[in-house]
């Protein structure tokens, strides 16, 4: 029975299936499933034992249902799409709310330093510019552009730009502490 129900399948017919152990299970009704794909695999089928269904009846082809969308997986999203998530409209882009956002990103021994260096850069306004270099956001990265290789949203994002100046500072100085130490001295970074 099952090598002969593959083969129906195969050719995308409609099928019935009455035989006894199913028709039993299923209060002597028909079951009928139609399979738009070659290989596909047939979906569960509800079948209700309040109206059986004549095992005689032939019922017509059901039409191929229409291919529906692919869905993206949101186990799979990239990075960027995780962190657009922590868009300014969900977090906030007042200075104080920005500020509690780096905390959470931020290292806590860290964020002292992180703070005082931003708040002289760009005073937490993530679109801050500045007018003679064209220095852009929280850590006035120059340009603006270096941002995205933390995220396509770094123009708008405080999380993206927390993120790259965490990544700069660390990577240019060490740690924030380091890189405010050097901007007490120097004062830029």
């Amino acid at each position: 029975m099952r090598s002969s129900l593959l083969a129906v399948m195969r050719r995308r017919t409609t099928l019935v299936v009455a035989s006894a152990g199913l028709a039993t299970a299923c209060a002597a009704s028909a079951v009928a499933v139609a399979l738009p794909e070659e290989n596909a695999v047939a979906a569960p089928v509800a079948v209700s034992a309040s109206t059986p269904a004549p095992a005689a009846t032939q019922p017509e082809a059901a039409p191929a249902p229409a291919e529906q969308p692919k869905q993206e997986n949101p186990a799979v999203a990239s990075r960027s799409e995780q962190r657009s998530e922590l868009s300014a409209a969900t977090v906030g882009t007042s200075p104080s709310a920005v500020k509690e956002l780096a905390r959470s990103i931020v290292p806590a021994g860290q964020y002292a330093a992180f703070s005082n260096i931003i708040s002289h850069e760009s005073g937490w306004n993530i679109k801050a510019t500045n007018a003679s270099s064209g220095a852009y956001g929280l850590a006035q990265a120059l340009p603006g552009g270096k941002m995205a290789s933390a995220g396509a949203d770094w123009r708008t994002n405080p999380a993206t730009q927390i993120s790259w100046a965490l990544g700069y500072m660390n990577e240019r100085y060490g740690s924030p502490n380091a890189a405010w130490s050097f901007w007490q001295t120097h004062h830029w970074y």
